[in-house]
């Protein structure tokens, strides 16, 4: 028994070192063909219209309810301690443009767009279409690889400045009609507290997050075994790890971001 769980154990990091082995060739690939070869922008123009012009409406709707849901707390609890709503603006403008506007809509469109592209990809991959392009002369992570990853980097954040608007306004309509607070007090909260060094801090993130999400979605795609059911748990896989990854990495962007001053 105890042999076999060490088997078990040996073959588990064994597996784990060389997909990261892999992902790092990958990256590394990624970073030197998009240094030397010329950049596929057509394929780049294509992806983004997926991966942002479609995320768009779920990423909107989504922040805009989160905005409604820390309005509606804050001045709640605001209430509570000092019988009227203060600094509503304040708190979900802080909330939004730092931390909930860029994980949230990278949390989202890993869900959506990272998943299309390992499915994408994985598909591609069982059915020997990649194959065929190492047979026509063409690498397949400048013609497929590069312009994801391009995609990404150029429209999350964009994205993100999209989603940090939308839950400021869904926090302005809770705080209009739930709250009673006029707009402009709820401007003011903002305005006079929010610096662009706050801004820069959420927006910085996105760039990681849009690195992690691509490079996981493209692996995994490219690496699917195991034909229709091999898509499937690659596409699984692809959200999964994005998802945990984006978490992990935001405590760690945001460390370093607060060493430097930007926070």
């Amino acid at each position: 028994m105890k042999v076999v769980l060490l088997e078990d154990i040996g073959q588990g990091a064994t597996a784990a070192f060389e997909s990261m082995g892999r992902f790092t060739f990958l990256v590394r690939s990624t970073l030197v063909w998009a240094l030397r070869a010329p950049i596929e922008w057509r394929q780049v123009l294509i992806q983004m219209q997926r991966i942002g012009v479609e995320s768009l409406p779920v990423t909107t709707m989504t922040t805009f309810f989160t905005g409604m849901v820390l309005a509606l707390q804050s001045g709640a609890s605001s209430k509570h301690f000092f019988n009227e709503p203060l600094f509503v603006g304040t708190v979900v403008s802080f909330a939004m443009v730092m931390e909930l506007g860029p994980v949230m809509t990278a949390l989202v469109v890993s869900g959506r767009a990272g998943a299309a592209i390992a499915a994408e990809l994985g598909t591609m991959k069982v059915t020997e279409q990649i194959d065929a392009l190492y047979t026509l002369g063409t690498d397949p992570i400048r013609y497929l690889v590069i312009p994801r990853v391009l995609a990404f980097l150029l429209v999350l954040p964009l994205l993100t400045v999209l989603s940090d608007f939308s839950g400021i306004i869904g926090g302005w309509v809770v705080s209009s009609v739930k709250l009673d607070i006029p707009a402009g007090v709820y401007a003011a909260d903002i305005f006079g507290n929010m610096e662009i060094r706050h801004f820069m801090h959420g927006f910085l993130k996105t760039f990681v997050f849009a690195g992690i999400i691509s490079f996981i979605s493209c692996f995994k795609g490219i690496t699917t075994t195991g034909g229709a059911e091999g898509v499937g748990k690659s596409t699984t896989a692809a959200v999964v790890l994005s998802m945990v990854a984006v978490l992990i990495m935001d405590y760690f962007v945001t460390a370093i971001l607060s060493a430097v001053g930007i926070t």
